[in-house]
Formats: C-alpha cells, structure tokens, sequence
C-alpha cells in the first residue's frame, strides 16, 4: 500500500488513542483518590470495576448518546451487583442468579452493538462480584461504591466530551477521511496487472465496508447540531462540513467510475494508461492521508505530490487512442478512459479543495449541497431500546435467544467445573469471564475472537511475568499498568489480539498490588483461560446460527436498497426535465443522498456477512458462488446507478428514452422475472451521448446477472425476494 503515513501516527492521533486515555484516566481516578489520598483500597477497587463497566460503554460517538446509555448501563450493573452479591452466599443459588443474568444480558444483543456492549458490562462486573461470598450489609455497601464509581465515570466522561466535543468531532473525521484514503488506494490496486483481480476486488469490497461504517460514525458526529446559527457560523465547523460535503463528493467521483476491470485489463494489457490511472489514485489517497493526519493534529495540510503528470501521461495515452481509431474501433473502451480521465480530474480537484478547507478560513462559507436543517437528522443513526424487540426474540428460532442460550449453557459449564475442582474453586470466575469475553452471536466471530482471546492473554501473561521478573519497583509497574490499560481501551475497536495482551498484563499487575505475595496469579489466569476457551469453542456448536440464514434477508435488502437509489436517481432525472420548483428539486437531491448512503450502509452489511460465512465450515456455507456474484454486481450496480445520474444532469438535455429505460429497469431489482429485462434503446447508443453507452450497459448487465443468480440460487423457480428467506429456511 503506498500511503504516506503509518499505522503509528494515524493512532495516536485517532479518537481510539484519545477515548483510551479519557477511558484509562476514569478507570483509574477512583482507585488513586480513594486508595492514595484516604487508604481505602479495596473501595477503590469497587469504585474502579464499577468505572471499568462504564467504560466499556463509552465508545466513539455522540457524548449526549454516550450520556444516556452510561447511565443506563450504571443503573443496570448496580441492580447486577445487587443480585449477585445477595445471592453468593448460597452457591446454588448464585449458579441460579448468574445463568439467568447470561440468558438476560446476552439477549440485549438484538439491540445491535451498542446493546451487546451494555450487556457485556453487566456480565463483566457480575463476574468480578463472583469474587468473594458478600454477607448482606457488604452487598448493598458494594453495590453503592460500584454505583459511585459508574456516576463519577460517567460525570468524568461527559465532561471531558463536552469540552471536548470539537476535537472528538475531529478526530471522527479524520479517521473517516484515513478510511477513504485506504479505500482509494485499493481502488488504485485494481489497475495493476501484477495484483490478482479476484482477490483485489475482495480487498476493494471489505475496504469499502470498513469505510462505510467510518463515514456513519463521522456522519454522526459532523452533522449533529449544525442546523443551529451558532454552528453555522464558526469556523471550526463549517470547515468539517465542508470537509466531509468533499469526501462524499471524492467518493461518489470514484464510485461512479467504477468499471470492468477485466475489460479494461485485457483492453489495455500492453498500454501504460492502466500505470496512470493507478499512480494517480496511490497520489490522490497519500494526499488524503496527509489532510486527515493535518485535521487530527489541528495543524494546516500541504499537497506534496501533484497527479498533473499523471492526468497528462493519460490524456496523451487517450489522444493516442484517437489518433490510432480507437474510438471508432472500440467506442466503449475509448469513452471509459475519457470517463475516467475526467474523473481523475474532478477527483483532484476535490481533494484541492479539502486542502484549501483545513487553512480554517474565517470567510469559508458552508457548502450549499443540501439545505441544513433538522431533516439531517435522517442520515444519522438511530438506536431505540424499545422492551418489545427483546420479547418478541423469545423464541427458538431467533438467533439471539440462541446465542443467550448458548452463553447461558457456557457459563454453567464453567460453574460447574469451577465448583467440582476445588483447584479451580478460588480463580473460577476468570474462566466465566472468558467465556463471556469469547461468545458472540456469530459461529465466525466466536471462533475468531477465541483464538486472539487465547494468544493475547498467554502472550500477556508472558509480558507480565517479564515484567515482574526485570523489577519490582512499584512506580514503574503502576505506569506500565497505566500504560497497558491504556493501550488496551484504545485497541479493543481496533486489533482485539493486541488489546487483549496489554488488558490482560494491566489486570496481573492489578492483582499483583493487590496481593503481592501471590506467586501463581499468571499461571492460574493462563490455565483459566485455556479452560474458557475450550468451553466457548465447544458450545459454539450448541444451537448455532450460522451466517448462510442471514443471506436471504440481507441480499433482499441490498438489492431493496439499490432499487430504492434508482428509484431516487430517477425521480431527481424527472424533476430536472420537468422544471420542478426549486424545493422539489432539493428534496428529490436531498432523497438521492439518502437513497446512497442507505445503500452504501446495505451493500457493507451484505458483503461483511458474506465473509464471515467464508470463515465457517465449508458444510454450513450457502451458495457461495452465486452470493459472491451477486455481491459483486450490486456494488457494479449502485457505482452505474450513480454514472447514469451524473451524465444525465450534467447533459444539455435528458433523452426522454433514458428516463423510459431506466423506469423500465426498476421493475427487474424486484426481481420480476416475468418482465424481461428491457434492451438499451438504439438511441442512446447511437453516439449522440457516447458517456451514457458503457454505464447503461453494465447497469442492464447487473441486473440481468444478479436475476440469474437468484434463480440458481433457488433452483430456477420465479421466487419473489420477500418469500426468499421461507425458501431458504425449508431448503435447511
């Protein structure tokens, strides 16, 4: 990958090294106040697990989302506290009491991402109540100091955001605008011959998913409270409007130019364009490095490569083209390398601007691409922990009460060992929160996530044992336990197996203040966890829900979303040849941005789903060529969606046959196999509108080809996607 910065300086200057230090410092405040200044130490650790809890919650995002479910999750795992420490005194009981916490935490995972982290909170600091049998006054003095600690955490952390709420805002940009720079580079990958194109076009994909979840979280960030004067006119924030109007902008230019690469190698195997094309991009995407990177460190950025050469290397390539007839030859490849040249333009253009935008011009004025006001609050996520979603999942064939059963199972498997070994009685907690640490919803991500568990905490144990082992002083083991749970909050969104080993190596040294006379401490937490894994691994089999049941539903709802964007494409082409008032027509954009960004958000969940299934066993994997295929062609499909629309606005006049092609096409992404795919109407083909030629094509081909997959997929039969997963579930 030819970037201009590494790994180490896109860290520390993201909002994952920034919210692991807010994170570590209101982890650890209380046990410094509460243990350093009055010598209370073990209040203070209470009070810290009741902030480490907290913490887990506290993710990048909105600090008044964070606000509201800190709290909740503080309320949550005081009532956890509570009922574990009455109960753990009967061990019966207490097994009784921690099962029905698994099956009921766990299941807050149909709450998405957010309800899986609040549950884990609660199962994390209901093991560590596990601990020690409480007699009935230590409970409720226990459950009010862990109390304490999740309300100063919380405090802590709003506070911090609030004061800090334009750098957060910063900081969840650049990592978006890194994400686009990384996703222009893959794209560049597909130009170069010596690069395998299947295994490029898997990267390209993957890359752009990531993407699509970063530009959300920027989104979210970016757009919230612009719509007030205030905002409007500070500096600081119209710049990050701007910048993030001009990253969208950069991607759609490139999504538009999306193209058979396969075509365009064999085309061009001998010529030097496909070396242009593919310099120019690795230039475009260092120059988005270095914007993202001056936008995190708050400083200026400065364009040190120029893609002129590059542009004019091409333009030369393509007049050569002429001059030998290519383009009377083979008129489609011409007008592609026009379409891309031209393209390559604009997108250099952008990023010129983007440059321009960080020097924080108190004159800059907000980009007029969409009316800001309250109805931005459409393009922003939206979580809503309604009682009803949990209820209505109660039920075997839900893949969420499967995996609380799942994790229900596990954790009384680790019980039951913990209490008939007694060598295991004393540290038997540890293996319950492996296990909890272990189980996710997916059989991929568990196996995934128990092989870094296991390698991260046998690697930590070995950092901290190397640690012990060089000194015993105790400031230099509290900064590397600072240092390490530092670096392990930052990292756990990140690189799990790195964050395990540096969480693992501050947890030892947590334990070693505490009780330094301990000598087996590291073995037991390495023994503890191999017992844990073994025991998720296993029950990964129990009731498994594998990632082929999600195809049906997510393929509809992928191609749903691409019908959508041509609906809304079509409807911005009609009000543009219509003369529609001024506010019909912004609406219709403003519907066209939503339709995009709604599809780019189906296209990445569509396509993470389908790699995860390639994790699992081959006997559990559905259709894997067809899906691939189709995964494949409904990113071709949105990328010509946006092609067609761009020709067609900027176009003198709009053919009204376009408009009756592209209306006859809506009707196939149903699909409706009784309908036949409509053919390009000869007039367009003609030569009057040779841009519209290559990208009119590919959307009918995609099309085509997604209809004819579906019915492999279903074994011919005319099947409506509605009734796709009823087809799937009876062919199981």
């Amino acid at each position: 990958m030819n970037l201009a910065y590494g790994p180490l300086q896109r860290f520390l200057f993201s909002h994952h090294f920034y919210s692991g230090v807010r994170r570590a410092a209101g982890i650890l405040l209380p046990i410094a106040l509460l243990g350093g200044v009055f010598g209370w130490y073990a209040s203070g650790l209470i009070a810290t697990f009741g902030a480490l809890c907290v913490a887990f919650i506290d993710q990048p995002g909105p600090h008044e989302h964070r606000a509201r479910e800190m709290l909740g999750g503080t309320v949550l795992s005081t009532l956890t506290v509570t009922l574990t420490g009455l109960a753990s005194s009967d061990p019966l009981l207490s097994s009784v009491v921690v099962m029905g916490q698994c099956f009921a935490f766990s299941m807050l995972a149909v709450y998405g991402k957010k309800g899986g982290q609040i549950g884990f909170a609660c199962l994390l600091l209901m093991t560590v109540t596990l601990h020690n049998a409480l007699s009935t006054q230590e409970v409720w003095v226990h459950a009010l100091t862990s109390l304490g600690g999740g309300l100063f955490y919380t405090l802590f952390s709003y506070s911090v955001s609030r004061v800090m709420q334009l750098r957060e805002k910063e900081q969840a940009l650049s990592v978006a605008l890194f994400a686009t720079a990384d996703y222009i580079a893959r794209r560049a990958d597909m130009y170069d011959l010596d690069r395998d194109l299947d295994e490029s076009y898997r990267k390209l994909i993957v890359c752009q998913a990531d993407m699509t979840d970063k530009h959300q979280a920027a989104r979210d960030m970016v757009l919230r409270g612009l719509a007030t004067p205030k905002a409007q006119s500070d500096s600081n924030r119209v710049m990050l409007w701007n910048l993030f109007v001009e990253m969208i902008a950069l991607l759609d230019l490139l999504v538009a130019t999306r193209t058979d690469y396969a075509f365009l190698r064999q085309k061009l195997a001998g010529a030097d364009a496909l070396l242009f094309m593919r310099d120019a991009l690795h230039k475009m995407a260092g120059d988005l490095e270095r914007i993202a990177l001056a936008l995190a460190r708050e400083n200026t950025a400065t364009q040190r490569s120029s893609v002129k050469a590059e542009l004019r290397a091409l333009e030369f390539e393509i007049h050569q083209m002429h001059t030998d007839g290519v383009a009377q030859r083979d008129p489609e490849l011409y007008a592609l390398c026009v379409e891309i040249l031209r393209r390559l333009r604009n997108s250099a253009k952008v990023i010129d601007r983007m440059i321009v935008a960080t020097q924080r011009n108190r004159d800059a004025q907000l980009l007029d691409t969409v009316k800001i006001d309250r109805s931005l609050t459409q393009f922003l996520s939206r979580q809503q922990f309604r009682p009803r979603l949990i209820t209505s999942n109660l039920r075997l064939d839900s893949p969420f009460c499967r995996y609380a059963l799942r994790v229900t199972l596990a954790a009384g498997i680790a019980l039951a060992l913990s209490a008939l070994i007694p060598a295991l009685a004393r540290q038997g907690y540890w293996i319950l929160l492996t296990v909890l640490i272990i189980m996710k919803p997916g059989f991929a991500l568990t196996r995934q996530r128990n092989g870094w568990r296991l390698l991260g905490t046998l690697v930590g144990c070995g950092l901290a044992f190397a640690l012990l082992y060089t000194t015993q002083h105790e400031t230099w083991l509290f900064a590397a336990m600072v240092l390490s749970t530092i670096i392990g909050g930052s990292l756990l969104q990140i690189n799990y197996l790195v964050a395990s080993i540096f969480n693992t190596n501050a947890v030892l040294l947590a334990f070693n203040f505490l009780d330094p006379g301990a000598t087996t401490i590291i073995t037991d937490r390495a023994v503890d966890t191999l017992l844990g894994s073994v025991i998720a691994f296993a029950c990964s089999y129990v009731l498994p829900w594998w990632e082929a049941q999600f195809m049906p539903s997510l393929m509809r709802a992928a191609i749903s979303a691409n019908r959508e964007y041509l609906r809304a494409a079509l409807a911005q082409i009609q009000a543009r040849e219509a003369h529609a008032s001024e506010s019909e027509v912004k609406r219709a954009d403003f519907n066209l941005r939503l339709a995009r960004k709604n599809v780019y958000v189906a296209l990445a969940n569509f396509a993470e789903a389908f790699y995860r299934m390639m994790l699992e066993p081959k006997s559990r994997q559905w259709h894997v060529i067809e899906l691939s295929n189709i995964v494949t062609q409904n990113h071709m499909l949105s990328s010509q969606i946006s092609a067609v629309t761009t020709v067609l606005m900027s176009s003198p006049s709009i053919p009204q046959t376009s408009i009756e092609f592209l209306s006859a096409l809506l009707p196939q992404l149903l699909p409706a196999p009784e309908h036949p795919t409509p053919p390009v109407p000869k007039s367009l083909l003609d030569g009057t509108f040779p841009e519209l030629t290559y990208p009119l094509k590919q959307l009918q081909r995609s099309i085509a080809l997604i209809n004819t997959e579906i019915e492999v997929i279903y074994d011919g039969a005319q099947v409506n996607l509605g009734a796709a997963e009823t087809v799937a579930a009876q062919g199981r």
